[in-house]
């Protein structure tokens, strides 16, 4: 019987060599695959996805959440390289997630939105490797609806970091949601200071998160705001529907969203113990000409009513069945501003 033949340097060398041969080529493998491109034209089935996402949206239609999902998911398989269907996946996925206080109680799956919203922002108008492309640019060339879209793409990995306790995708997800601000602050300081709005109310991210929201009114209106008495009657002049400074009012996509803001602002700002800014915040949303057909005038002018009591139940972890909550964590976080 003979004996194996020993292993010399040499053959443990050139063993080392295949191994990282044949790990660098399947490196080279993947980064020489071709790139996703996005479709030229759109399919029938994804024009009618999209009207039934729409009017689920505008309708404030959260129980027809599914529907839309479904009919938007075979229009994806079907042309995989539609971005805006793939968007409009992730944004219902945010929408799920986001409105959970729906849900009594909120299944413990309902955190798997996070991940598909994540990754259908990724395989649609922000692949990854696109993001991290831009990121390098400094989004010197971004177009804003892509912007606006990194900002929803850094929402969801913030939320799926937070869930996981992940903390490199956490620095993710912050990092491009600054990424997404530098690209688009208009309508991105709004979504940074949102997203971070479920922060303790005492803590450097809270505080970032209510600059963000200083910061956005500034940008809106071209002049710094007096922060002690923020009355938003004498830029009312200012209202367009043209140019990056139209997401700072209402319009077709989110009709209620001057109202929606400062509902949340003042919500942000009663938490942090600010009731008195706090509620000329909230009486800015009553300056807005759709003011009389938001559905929810009532829960602001109860906001102007507690807003002293509210300080503790907005800075409480777990509130209490039925207490109100942030704007960020309520029923209508999203419809809010997007309602008819």
């Amino acid at each position: 019987m003979k004996r194996p033949m020993p292993l010399t340097f040499s053959m443990v060398a050139v063993a080392a060599v295949v191994a990282a041969l044949a790990a660098g080529c399947a490196s080279l493998a993947v980064w020489a695959a071709p790139a996703k491109t996005a479709s030229v034209t759109r399919t029938e089935a994804a024009e009618r996805a999209d009207a039934l996402f729409w009017t689920t949206l505008h309708a404030g239609d959260y129980e027809g959440i599914p529907r839309a999902l479904t009919a938007l998911t075979a229009a994806y398989l079907a042309d995989p390289r539609d971005p805006v269907t793939a968007a409009h996946i992730g944004w219902l996925h945010i929408w799920r997630l986001g409105e959970r206080a729906r849900l009594d109680p909120a299944p413990p799956g309902i955190t798997d939105h996070a991940v598909l919203a994540r990754k259908y922002f990724e395989a649609g108008p922000l692949r990854h490797d696109r993001v991290l492309d831009l990121a390098h640019k400094h989004f010197a060339s971004l177009r804003p609806g892509e912007a606006r879209y990194l900002g929803f793409y850094a929402s969801s990995l913030l939320a799926e970091g937070n869930i996981h306790k992940d903390e490199k995708l956490t620095r993710r997800g912050y990092f491009t949601l600054q990424d997404s601000v530098r690209a688009f602050p208009e309508f991105n300081l709004f979504t940074a200071g949102y997203t971070m709005s479920g922060q303790a109310w005492d803590g450097d991210s809270y505080r970032e998160a209510l600059e963000n929201m200083w910061r956005n009114l500034e940008v809106c209106v071209g002049e710094r705001v007096d922060r002690a008495n923020p009355d938003y009657a004498r830029f009312m002049r200012l209202e367009t529907r043209e140019g990056p400074r139209r997401v700072c009012w209402n319009g077709e996509i989110a009709p209620h969203n001057f109202e929606g803001f400062f509902l949340n602002f003042g919500d942000m700002l009663v938490k942090s113990g600010q009731v008195d800014t706090a509620r000329v915040m909230y009486r800015n949303a009553t300056l807005a000409r759709e003011y009389p057909t938001w559905s929810y005038r009532g829960v602001l002018e109860a906001r102007l009513r507690d807003a002293a009591v509210n300080v503790a139940a907005f800075r409480a972890a777990n509130p209490a069945p039925g207490a109100p909550r942030i704007m960020g964590a309520s029923r209508f976080a999203c419809v809010g501003c997007h309602q008819r």
